[in-house]
């Protein structure tokens, strides 16, 4: 027992009767969408973060080109200019997903962690999360191609999809 501050709140502050103390999910999830706010996309902005098994961030990424090329928000999409629908060939767009970027910086240390990630990964991001090793995802919006969840869930990996109604002032939804 140690010492406190006179007047120190032990239970979460409440509001009309209710706890609003946020989920673990819910704070770390709003992590990842500020994250978000840094991509360079000019399409979709997404933010990732790597959390430890203890709690603590190891890493953020979000979509953006490769060190060294110019970004899309300030010389254009390539998407955009060749007319390609979104959900189709990922192929041709340069950018380096939110996901991937979190697992570059998080090296070995995305061993048995938690991926948050404001989208569902694509399959090549799922498969790089899988050698990663990372025990589980947690992501909000869909994607037109299911098959990196899919992916996740045949190989053992804990899949969380969050509601997005939770994070509608964040996403402006």
């Amino acid at each position: 027992m140690g010492l406190r501050p006179r007047g120190y709140q032990v239970k979460a502050e409440k509001a009309h009767g209710k706890n609003t103390r946020i989920s673990k999910d819910q704070y770390f999830m709003n992590i990842a969408i500020e994250v978000s706010r840094r991509s360079t996309c000019t399409r979709r902005q997404i933010g990732a973060i790597v959390v430890s098994d203890v709690g603590e961030i190891k890493s953020s990424g979000y979509n953006g080109n490769p060190r060294g090329l110019p970004h899309c928000h300030e010389i254009g999409c390539i998407r955009d200019k060749l007319g390609i629908p979104s959900g189709t060939r990922l192929e041709t767009c340069t950018a380096v997903h939110a996901e991937q970027n979190a697992l570059i910086q998080a090296g070995t240390n995305a061993r048995s962690s938690t991926m948050y990630s404001t989208i569902v990964p694509c399959p090549i991001c799922a498969r790089m999360i899988l050698n990663a090793q990372v025990a589980r995802v947690v992501y909000i919006d869909d994607y037109s191609d299911l098959t990196g969840v899919e992916l996740l869930k045949q190989a053992g990996i804990k899949v969380t999809r969050m509601d997005k109604r939770l994070f509608a002032k964040k996403l402006q939804v």
